[in-house]
């Protein structure tokens, strides 16, 4: 497994706005077109209405690689920065989880 956190923080709360609505097309079409990304979850922050945190869990480094090379996943790159004020992106190496299998 092949995972990542990214925290964003956007602009404002019309920026926010729009970030979601990027979110949601984008999310649309990892749901249908990416069977080796097995979690793509995107949450807002209690008490903070400009973050997200965005939790991608892959079936490995192929399938992440493959989720970036996609055209809708480098358009929301390159229109992602008009919302955002922020990025942070921490990889991750999944030790242990409930609904996946952990091969080391």
């Amino acid at each position: 497994m092949f995972g990542l956190m990214v925290r964003f923080t956007c602009k404002d709360e019309a920026a926010a706005a729009g970030f979601d609505d990027l979110v949601a097309r984008t999310g649309a079409q990892i749901r249908t077109n990416e069977p080796e990304t097995v979690i793509y979850a995107v949450h807002r922050v209690d008490g903070r209405p400009l973050e997200r945190v965005f939790y991608e869990l892959y079936r490995d480094e192929d399938a992440f690689a493959a989720h970036e090379a996609q055209d809708y996943v480098r358009a929301f790159l390159a229109e992602r920065e008009q919302y955002l004020s922020s990025v942070e992106v921490d990889f991750l190496d999944l030790v242990s989880g409930k609904g996946v299998d952990v091969e080391h």
